[in-house]
């Protein structure tokens, strides 16, 4: 038996300010140092880090002592990830990536559509599907899913009984569409009525080879 605990990252800058930082029209900087800025610059807000002395005591209670940890190499996850299990050796995988969204981070609605309306219906309609532009944009149900599949896929050779997996908003609606094997429309539908909250925790048991939803716990802050 194997217990899989997947973490959305703590509350960072970005989630913060999303209407009133890094998102302006037009965007003061190029897709790629845009990107550059949300994997490497980006960290914590003070409600984040308290968000982390939740997940300490909250992973000291569901985990055995030494789970395996994996991350995203994205700041805020690895923030997320070295305050919640202070001392624990990790792995750093790009599995557990946000979905890249190339040319168009950190544009607003209204400039992505104004500079590249052929992707707009897309973007609106079927979001699973829509490829954001630029060479390194990837479409959730494609780039992310794969990832997420592979990560899963990986999970069966881990040598700990659990598994403590921090990473995104979209990577984890990839990764449950894999866990629960289900559609990733519905969880697209889901998302836009309620997000998986900052620091929440998603907890999976394998049982004969397959992982099920045991539940959520998430703080109330």
């Amino acid at each position: 038996m194997k217990m899989l605990f997947l973490v959305r990252l703590a509350e960072s800058i970005e989630n913060a300010t999303k209407y009133t930082g890094f998102y302006e029209n037009p965007r003061p900087w190029t897709g790629p140092a845009a990107h550059a800025l949300s994997r490497d610059v980006v960290g914590l807000t003070p409600r984040g880090f308290l968000q982390c002395l939740w997940l300490r005591q909250t992973l000291r209670d569901l985990t055995g002592p030494d789970p395996t940890i994996r991350t995203s190499p994205y700041r805020r996850a690895l923030d997320t990830a070295t305050l919640a299990l202070p001392g624990l050796p990790y792995e750093v995988t790009g599995l557990l990536n946000e979905q890249h969204y190339g040319a168009a981070t950190y544009m607003t609605e209204q400039e992505l559509y104004a500079t590249y309306p052929e992707g707009a219906e897309d973007r609106q309609t079927r979001k699973h599907l829509w490829t954001p532009p630029g060479a390194c944009g990837e479409p959730l149900a494609g780039g992310v899913l794969r990832r997420a599949t592979a990560f899963v896929d990986g999970l069966h050779t881990a040598s700990a009984a659990d598994v403590v997996a921090f990473t995104h908003h979209t990577a984890i609606l990839a990764l449950r569409a894999v866990l629960e094997r289900g559609p990733v429309t519905e969880l697209v539908d889901e998302a836009r009525v309620r997000k998986t909250p900052n620091a929440a925790v998603l907890v999976y048991e394998q049982v004969d080879g397959l992982f099920h939803a045991r539940g959520t716990v998430q703080p109330d802050y």
